[in-house]
């Protein structure tokens, strides 16, 4: 996945490496980038909808392939270990405000 350009959103704070693939129409994405916005949060992102279809399917294949989780959006990688699929406010508040 070395081909993807990702936008960076510079924040006031660093929580470790943060990046996002989501899709440009998802309501759940829009609140999870809204929330790292609204918490100076640093992070990098894609919106993998913008891609042909077969980047799409390879992205959403290597990253099943490699992380085991099943594709969801927003995915959320920190520190290219831990996943969080999808955004509930509780658990991002947990990993990125309380942490």
């Amino acid at each position: 996945m070395d081909d993807i350009i990702f936008t960076k959103e510079e924040g006031t704070c660093r929580k470790g490496e943060i990046i996002i693939y989501a899709l440009s129409t998802c309501a759940f994405c829009k609140k999870a980038l809204k929330f790292l916005r609204d918490n100076s949060i640093c992070f990098s992102y894609v919106y993998i909808d913008e891609f042909d279809f077969d980047k799409k399917n390879r992205i959403k294949n290597e990253l099943k392939e490699k992380y085991k989780k099943d594709i969801g959006f927003p995915f959320l990688i920190l520190d290219g270990t831990t996943v969080i699929v999808g955004f509930t406010e509780d658990e991002y508040r947990k990993y990125f405000i309380e942490a």
